[in-house]
């Protein structure tokens, strides 16, 4: 008989303790930016499918259910609530949230006292350890089935909850554990359906969301009971076949058996006392099972629940798994534009699936617990990786399920569907390019077809214009939204039409930036040297635009001198610092991308496409002339790039500001020619020198090391001017990206400081789960939620060279 022990929780897991309160978290630095506070935990659900944070506290609270839309309010009913009673002693009975309501309701339940076990985790999965309360230890082990490589069970909308049980003492113990949910179904959806527009105080532009939080007008309840399982289906009455955008089900379900006893009610008002439930199952860890399939009456919410009780043996240890699956197959954008999810091709599009998803986790949900121990062993076995690393590298995934990420259903002509991630909720709008360079990492190394998919929506839409004009945020002059052959900064907004409409940010023109063009080039290199250099039809796809928007960005070379200069406009991806004349930032990338292009041309000319229609009627005359086009320029920008810039100790932020700052990030292009294997853009001596300045004056000289690499000082370490705002601000996913660079030039212990410092001000401060894109050395943050900081992967990726 297998025998059942408590889950092993990795020591490398992150911890603090459960309903934790942070006495000084970090807290945002713009009034307008999100502030939610640090009761965050990990997300529970599949990329793209929705999904549901669940706090430190025990609470229910993040819910990203409607696709590229945030919402953060704990739904108390949302809950788990344990009964013990030790044989011969007096129960003791709480819901497993350290933090009661604010509004008065559930009065009459007892809530979980702080501080007492821990909680972990290591995405996907984390642990509520339960100690010093109960008799019983108890581990609540939460999870979805996500894992690198797969393309299926990674979109699913479900969490698993296993219970694990064990009872230390010499007397039997009796336990029920409920499970609770308030039905929320119709409540994930934008009640304007043409929001207005607004710039907010940074010059981003934002749109009005307001959900229909709280009517659940028609919603009902259904008990089932199917063979072993039982569970609450939550429902709502539709007026058509086809469900619209909010529309499907809830459930929360757990399996009976012989040594097992189930108690339901399945209509209870979670804004009461809640003493309907709570009498009955503090009294004896039972429900009246109480069935009513009554719909909610305008300005009526109601909820379900369900109970499992069994006794446990002294010394004994029982599981006991729940699930939580949820249904809603579609995401609208503007008014219209509807999009199916990716789970929707296993599962149905009808919004009447949540069961069947419940009976996919009851079953399988073993194998997906192995999968991921199968995935994430090899970096966890590791003795020359440390625990902080480990740690982070599995914990920054959880944006891929909480960036209010979309995964479409699958078409012919994209096999894997579509995907996307916020940059930011601040800053919602899909994949900015720039922004990707460094925070695709993770996506290329664990889920590559994803990664090429969203190159490849790049790519399509670099040929396309869009003339309608807009004011810009920085400035307030009037631009065109996207000109043909600029490569977009981003792929669209939730309130627009993703993957159509294009450059959605208009704080800056991003038709003026100049290093866009330049990552689209070498994101696509990067990811056919990832995946096995075989994959010519993703070069194919490519081709063409590449050839288009490297023409574009050459037109900004006004002195024909070989190299795009930069304007004095925020032109670049530190859009808050105006570079002027050639810059080391992006003149480093216009070389490393031209020799990209260079070898893209060779590959394909040495490989025609298997497609006829692919094939260009000029190949391969006309790659053989876009080859030559960019040798000439690669050799005029070599001439001048290092002599213009290069002062003796690093290179110079550009050739006609006359500052000397020393910009962390100035050698972007030398870092991805060396990931790439293409040409050094500097020699070694320089790359070595400019990053010992670097660590010097941006690490240990700003605040004795103790934030992490600012942007941007002076070879003193003072800033350029006081209160700066790029400059002197610690980006997580620049450090990432800077400390991969120094690894791969001999700096490894100087970079992993670097990267321990940068982790742990976000994991130490109560940014856990809502990593931002950047920090401050007075306690401050800004963009939570942040897409840079994936670029953590490029530190493992290097290490593994």
């Amino acid at each position: 008989m297998l025998k059942i022990e408590l889950p092993n929780i990795p020591p490398s897991a992150w911890q603090c303790e459960i309903g934790k309160i942070w006495e000084k978290p970090y807290t945002v630095r713009y009034a307008s930016n999100l502030d939610d506070g640090a009761n965050h935990g990990m997300p529970l659900g599949g990329f793209g499918s929705g999904c549901i944070g669940r706090g430190v506290n025990g609470d229910f609270n993040l819910w990203h259910i409607d696709g590229g839309n945030h919402i953060f309010k704990a739904l108390s009913a949302c809950q788990f609530s344990v009964f013990e009673q030790v044989e011969g002693e007096s129960p003791q009975v709480y819901a497993m949230s350290t933090t009661p309501p604010d509004n008065g309701s559930l009065s009459s339940w007892a809530w979980y006292p702080q501080g007492q076990g821990t909680y972990s985790a290591l995405y996907p999965r984390s642990w509520f350890d339960y100690q010093g309360v109960f008799k019983s230890h108890l581990i609540c082990e939460q999870f979805s089935p996500i894992w690198g490589g797969s393309y299926q069970e990674a979109s699913y909308p479900v969490a698993v909850f296993d219970w694990s049980i064990h009872n230390p003492t010499d007397k039997e113990i009796t336990l029920s554990i409920m499970f609770s949910w308030q039905n929320s179904v119709g409540w994930f959806t934008n009640t304007i359906k043409s929001p207005t527009v607004k710039v907010r105080d940074d010059g981003s532009p934002e749109y009005e969301y307001q959900p229909r939080w709280g009517d659940s007008t028609g919603n009902l309840n259904q008990w089932i009971q199917d063979n072993f399982r039982v569970g609450c289906l939550f429902d709502r009455i539709r007026m058509n076949d086809e469900p619209q955008e909010g529309e499907g089900q809830f459930a929360i379900a757990s399996v009976t058996n012989p040594t097992l006893e189930v108690f339901y009610h399945s209509r209870w008002n979670p804004k009461g006392d809640g003493s309907e439930l709570w009498d009955y199952f503090a009294m004896n860890g039972t429900l009246p099972d109480y069935q009513d399939e009554t719909p909610a009456e305008p300005g009526e919410q109601i909820a379900g629940a369900m109970a499992i009780r069994f006794t446990i043996k002294p010394g004994k240890t029982k599981k006991i798994p729940f699930v939580l699956a949820w249904d809603f197959p579609v995401t609208e954008f503007a008014q219209g534009i509807n999009y199916y999810r990716r789970y929707t091709d296993f599962f149905g599009r009808n919004g009447k699936n949540a069961w069947s998803i419940v009976r996919t986790a009851l079953k399988h949900s073993d194998m997906w617990q192995n999968r991921i121990n199968e995935w994430q062993k090899p970096i966890l076995i590791r003795s020359n990786l440390p625990d902080w690393l480990k740690m982070a590298l599995f914990n920054e995934l959880y944006l891929l399920a909480d960036g209010g990420s979309l995964w479409t259903a699958a078409t012919e002509n994209d096999p894997v569907g579509q995907f996307g991630v916020l940059e930011c909720i601040d800053y919602r709008w899909y994949e900015s390019l720039d922004v990707r360079l460094y925070g695709s990492f993770s996506m290329i190394m664990l889920w590559p077809r994803l990664d090429k998919s969203i190159l490849e929506a790049f790519s399509h839409a670099i040929s396309h214009s869009d003339d309608t004009p807009r004011i810009i945020g920085y400035n307030r002059a009037s631009a065109i939204r996207k000109a043909k052959g600029a490569t977009p900064h981003d792929l669209g907004a939730p309130n627009e039409h993703p993957w159509e409409k294009t450059n959605y940010t208009s704080y800056q023109d991003c038709n003026l930036w100049k290093d866009l063009g330049c990552d689209f080039v070498l994101q696509v290199y990067r990811d056919y040297l990832f995946t096995g250099s075989q994959d010519q039809d993703f070069l194919w796809e490519c081709w063409d635009s590449i050839v288009e928007t490297l023409h574009y960005v050459k037109g900004f070379d006004l002195d024909g001198d070989g190299i795009p200069e930069n304007s004095g406009a925020p032109d670049q991806t530190f859009d808050d610092w105006r570079l002027q004349g050639i810059s080391a930032y992006c003149g480093g990338l216009w070389i490393v991308s031209l020799e990209a292009a260079i070898a893209i041309g060779k590959i394909l000319m040495a490989n025609p496409p298997m497609n006829p229609n692919l094939q260009p009627d000029d190949f391969p005359e006309g790659i053989r002339s876009s080859i030559e086009i960019f040798a000439d320029w690669l050799a005029k920008s070599r001439a001048i790039y290092h002599q213009t810039l290069w002062n003796g100790e690093y290179y110079n932020l550009d050739s006609q500001s006359g500052s000397d700052v020393v910009m962390a990030d100035q050698l972007s292009g030398q870092f991805y020619a060396q990931i790439l294997g293409l040409p050094d853009v500097v020699e070694s001596e320089y790359v070595r020198s400019t990053l010992n300045k670097v660590y010097d004056a941006c690490f240990l000289k700003f605040h004795d090391g103790k934030f992490g690499i600012a942007n941007g000082l002076k070879p003193d370490g003072k800033p350029m001017k006081e209160n700066d705002t790029h400059p002197l601000e610690v980006w997580t996913g620049i450090n990432y990206g800077i400390v991969a660079f120094m690894i791969l030039n001999g700096m490894k212990e100087e970079g992993l400081k670097v990267a321990e410092t940068v982790v742990k001000q976000v994991y130490e401060n109560g940014l856990q789960f809502r990593t931002p894109e950047a920090i401050t050395a007075v306690g401050t943050f800004r963009a939570s939620h942040y897409l840079r900081a994936m670029a953590i992967w490029a530190i493992y990726h290097v290490l593994n060279k």
